[in-house]
């Protein structure tokens, strides 16, 4: 039986002491609200050169506090927590009729046209993106068991952007549906994709850049939280024993970190990238830039792992110099201790992509890092080109 004096001294943290002044004091505190009694109610650990000890009957007595009414040192049981409810379920029946309609799904177009048809189908097929019945996307929450938590609804444009006119902006299944006594218990985006034990876990807050980023680097399982309040330690409890990162939108990076020291508890490992934080620019700042922006910028070739290339056909001897040649080439550099730096494509932006080693960007084997330009100095580093046609090195 779990059983507590209702008074007992703190387990963690010292004040100065009443009587020597040394910061040995430790206080006694009420278990039914953790809070300590009074800052002169406690004992002193210098017990062979202070040993100051007041107790809370000392104190009761001392302010003619009534025994009736305050009682000192009996057995405290703990409540006992609340069993929680077991959390409802969508019926297959509805999630099935939702694996249709997508040529009025404005959010798969887009990504039609910005990953092409066969990476849009593997990724419908890898989700299980929805259309909801008056065009919008459905993005269901199924949980490591398969079981289909709830589907949340999004309307979006043609561009891929939320439509802002829509109200409410967020529609979930369950609530259109009103099912009664619905047990609402959410879990993360993509969690069903966790049955991979190989990969390392990228989490990021948004449905669409989860599916997007799944695209552009493979080699993680994407997962969202849903907003950057979504990331807490209940959702992520199917994260326990595995490799993280986390990839916080613009201006969340802080937020995320502290976040982070929570979810350390039960991952394996636990990073937090600084990828949008150091590559926005003000304007992006300010628009809330997320992985997702960030990436369509770019074709999924220059991410995803360089295909085998077939044999090249014979032809004439260029009558131009091989320097001409070369310099077709994508310039990198390569820094003492075997760092790669690759001048970000030209878009206006004054940042190198940054990988650990030549093995480490030809094997697609770690997430790209930006860096601002002005911060390296590439000089007197050795210069090296990426072949266009295997984007290696």
């Amino acid at each position: 039986m779990n059983i507590e004096y209702k008074y007992q001294l703190a387990k963690r943290g010292k004040h100065h002491c009443p009587k020597c002044e040394h910061k040995a004091f430790v206080l006694y505190i009420d278990n039914t609200t953790g809070e300590p009694l009074h800052s002169t109610i406690g004992k002193c650990d210098r017990a062979d050169n202070c040993g100051h000890h007041y107790t809370p009957k000392q104190y009761f007595q001392d302010n003619h506090i009534s025994f009736d009414t305050v009682r000192n040192y009996s057995p405290y049981r703990k409540p006992s927590p609340k069993p929680q409810p077991a959390p409802s379920y969508i019926s297959t029946d509805v999630f099935k009729k939702s694996l249709q309609g997508y040529e009025n799904n404005n959010f798969v177009q887009f990504l039609r046209g910005a990953v092409g048809d066969e990476a849009t189908k593997e990724a419908i097929e890898q989700y299980y993106i929805g259309t909801s019945k008056n065009g919008g996307t459905v993005f269901w929450e199924i949980d490591s068991f398969g079981k289909i938590r709830t589907g949340k609804i999004i309307q979006y444009t043609v561009d891929g952007h939320r439509q802002k006119d829509i109200m409410p902006p967020v529609q979930w299944v369950h609530a259109i549906l009103k099912l009664p006594n619905f047990q609402l218990s959410q879990c993360l985006f993509g969690e069903h994709l966790l049955r991979d034990a190989t990969k390392m876990v990228a989490v990021v807050e948004s449905e669409k850049t989860a599916i997007i980023a799944s695209v552009y680097l493979p080699q993680f399982i994407w997962l969202a939280c849903g907003g950057s309040e979504g990331l807490n330690i209940d959702k992520c409890r199917c994260l326990k024993g595995r490799d993280v990162v986390l990839y916080p939108d613009c201006g969340m990076f802080d937020k995320w970190n502290r976040k982070a020291e929570a979810l350390r508890r039960i991952c394996k490992n636990v990073s937090v990238s600084n990828l949008i934080e150091t590559a926005a620019t003000e304007t992006e700042r300010k628009a809330g830039l997320d992985l997702c922006d960030y990436l369509v910028q770019f074709s999924p070739a220059d991410f995803t792992e360089p295909q085998t290339q077939e044999e090249p056909r014979q032809e004439q001897p260029s009558s131009k110099p091989e320097q001409v040649e070369q310099d077709k080439r994508y310039p990198a550099y390569i820094s003492d201790v075997g760092t790669l730096y690759i001048p970000t494509p030209p878009d206006g932006r004054i940042t190198y992509t940054m990988y650990s080693s030549v093995e480490a960007y030809n094997r697609r084997s770690e997430p790209p890092a930006f860096v601002p330009m002005q911060s390296v100095d590439t000089s007197n580093m050795k210069q090296v080109f990426i072949n266009p046609n295997t984007l290696t090195i």
